[in-house]
Formats: C-alpha cells, structure tokens, sequence
C-alpha cells in the first residue's frame, strides 16, 4: 500500500534535524549550523504577555489577516524603515513565521507544474515549499561573488514561470542584494507579468555601511511584488513563530482561503508579543547587530588562517559564511566531512548540497552561522572547525 505523496517523495529530507542529531549524538559539539540569533525579545515585553492575555475575547478566533493593532503597527514599520506604504494595491498578512507566509503565496499563485527561480544556493526551506505544492523549482545560478545574475535569471524564465525569488540579505551566503539588481529583477518580473517574492527576514543584519533595500518600496511594484519579513531573527522570536507578507490586494481572496485552511490566524500571545517589541524597534536590535559585525570579522580572521585550502567572499549581511573547501573525491556520503567533524572536533556546520550545491566531489560547501552563540563559544567553534579542515585535508594544510 502506498503510503505517502508523491510530491513528499521529491522533497528533500530537511538538513537541520540531520545536523542536530550529530550534535546530539556527540555531546560537547558546538553548533554552526541553524540560522538563529543568540538572544531573545525583550524580557519587559515578555513580562507584559500575563496582563495583555487578560481579555476573554483573545481566547476567541482572530482576524485571518491578524490581530488589528499588530497589522496597524506593522503598516507603520514598514512606511518608517523599508519604505513600503500599504494603499489600495497591497495588503499585509501575519503568519506562524516567515516559511508559512511563504508557503501560503505559492499555493495562493501557482498551479501544478508551475516554475519559481531560484537563485542558487537557494533557501532550503523555499525549494521545499515549491516542491510541496507540485510545482517546479528553477535554479539559477549567482556571480562567484554570490551577487545576482539578472541575465541569467531573465534567460531562466518560461510560459509556466510564475515568481522569481530573492532573499537579502542572503540566507546562506550573507550577500546583501545592491538596489539597482534588485530593481531590475523586479522590473523584469513586472514586463514579464511574473511575480517577484522578495525574502527580507534579514533586514537589519547588515554590516561595514550597506543598506538593506526593499523592491516593493518601488513605483508601481506593489502589483506584482511580495515581500516577506520575520519576527524571528530580528528580534530573537524564532520559537514564537511570527511573521508577515505583504502581497498584492488583488490576490486576496486565494490568500484568505489558505490561510483561514492553514491556520485560521497566528498564535495571539505571539502576536501581542510582537506589537510589544515594536514599540523597542530597531535600536533595541541595533547593538546586537554592532555585537555581531566584530564576532564577523573575528571569524573571517579565523578562516584566513586556512589560505587557499577556503574560498569565500567576505559578504555584508546576515550571519552567515558560504565557504568553497576541495571537493569529496571518494567519500561514499557527502555528510562525511560533517560527521567527521562532529565525531572528531565537535563542530558542526550545514553542508552545501542543502542549498543546492549537490556537486560535492567537486567542490564541498559549507556554511557557518556565527549568530546564534555568544562571542566566545564562536570562536572556540571556529577554531575546531579549522582544525577538523586541516585534518580532512592533511596534504592540501601542510
């Protein structure tokens, strides 16, 4: 008897848990891996949460689209900081964290069988999504420097494209998208009467200068654009699953039934939570972010010391580091670099054939997420994934 889908058959088995089993597996590893951050919201927020619970009404369902005082408040953030004024073309939805409002806008958009770019390495969770949905992920390749090849995306495009997909800052290689590539790929997407999905969970993790850009800030973007942004890395609310889209106001009839299918409504604590640690806004973040540019640069001083046995462009955003190492000529698995690792080192970190890299004989990708620990257990993780390198590459090292 047939047990499961067809579509779960063409999905991947997701690479977090696999990574998290080695750590548990081996006690006392240090963790580069999952993309969080080392703090939470603020604890005077969270204090608020008992009395804000008070009303009998929020035991009740909410508002599919989300409780109205958040959607006010989020309307208002996004005006202040991305430049994204909400008007007649456009809507705001709040969701259980950005993957969810993710996939909530290809079920709402695509069909089966219809294409999404993805400039890769890509996201996992969002070629996992497409595939899910029956649909067709395209990937498409980026610069060496990791920045985006608008060319080869509008080569990419066919009848049965419907978005191309952006993230920036980038998850997994840092890189922070300038302005005039993302204009031209949301304008592109506009001539071709295609969608732009613009993943913006990073927003405030940038470093040395460089701005974080918003496509749907654009003339007459907000038609065709979709921009998703989280709760979870900014302000340290992973667990608490929240996060919000904006999407055309045209499509929200599709948006309504998948969402009131999915979920109803978010989590209400989550979503009183977060209109409290809007109110600390992004000074709150800033110093955390000041604190994570010199753990960047301790790490980066870290993986020079491996000269020309690494190759990776020093990126300005996000918390994240997408290294090239010599490929796994005879190894039987491509997560034996990362087993060895943590049997051998205790360190781990996510192997690039997650994020669409899957040549490992020729090349063996890692990426290291330096946010999610204090500065110290960083640098002490760092320096045993250098030496479980030296030890996997003994003659390259020498």
């Amino acid at each position: 008897m047939k047990r499961n889908s067809l579509r779960m058959d063409a999905v991947e088995t997701p690479i977090i848990p696999a990574i998290a089993a080695l750590v548990r597996d081996n006690p006392g590893t240090i963790s580069l891996g999952q993309g969080v951050v080392n703090y939470g919201p603020p604890a005077q927020a969270i204090a608020a949460l008992p009395g804000l619970m008070g009303d009998i009404q929020l035991n009740k369902y909410q508002a599919v689209l989300g409780y109205p005082a958040l959607v006010d408040a989020l309307k208002q953030k996004l005006a202040d900081e991305n430049n994204v004024r909400i008007g007649a073309d456009s809507m705001v939805m709040v969701t259980a964290g950005s993957n969810m409002a993710f996939l909530n806008c290809v079920l709402a958009i695509a069909d089966a069988g219809d294409e999404f770019i993805l400039p890769m390495p890509y996201y996992f969770n969002q070629e996992m999504a497409v595939r899910m949905c029956g649909c067709v992920p395209v990937p498409v390749p980026v610069n060496d420097d990791w920045t985006l090849n608008v060319e080869a995306l509008a080569a990419a495009i066919t009848p049965r494209t419907r978005a191309i997909v952006t993230v920036s800052p980038n998850n997994p290689t840092g890189a922070v998208y300038s302005q005039e590539s993302l204009t031209a790929v949301n304008r592109l997407c506009a001539e071709k009467g295609i969608y732009h999905f613009s993943d913006e969970a990073y927003e405030y993790f940038t470093y040395e200068g460089v701005k974080h850009f918003s496509p749907a800030s654009l003339p007459g973007a907000s038609k065709h654009t979709f921009s998703f942004y989280s709760m979870s890395k900014n302000y340290g609310m992973a667990s608490w699953r929240l996060g919000y889209v904006v999407f055309p106001a045209d499509l929200f009839d599709a948006m309504n039934k998948v969402q009131d299918t999915n979920l109803i409504c978010a989590p209400v604590p989550s979503q009183l939570l977060a209109l409290e640690v809007l109110n600390f806004g992004r000074a709150w973040v800033q110093p955390k972010v000041d604190a994570l540019a010199t753990v960047r640069q301790n790490v980066y001083q870290a993986l020079d010391t491996l000269g020309d046995l690494i190759q990776y462009p020093k990126t300005q955003g996000a918390f994240y580091v997408l290294m090239k190492l010599p490929g796994l000529k005879g190894s039987a698995d491509a997560l034996d670099f990362n087993r060895a690792m943590a049997v051998n080192h205790k360190v781990v970190s996510i192997p690039g054939f997650a994020f669409g890299l899957t040549e490992t004989q020729d090349a063996n990708y890692q990426r290291l997420s330096y946010g999610a620990l204090e500065s110290a257990s960083v640098t002490e993780g760092v320096q045993r994934y250098v030496k479980a390198v030296k030890d996997w590459y003994p003659s390259r090292s020498a």
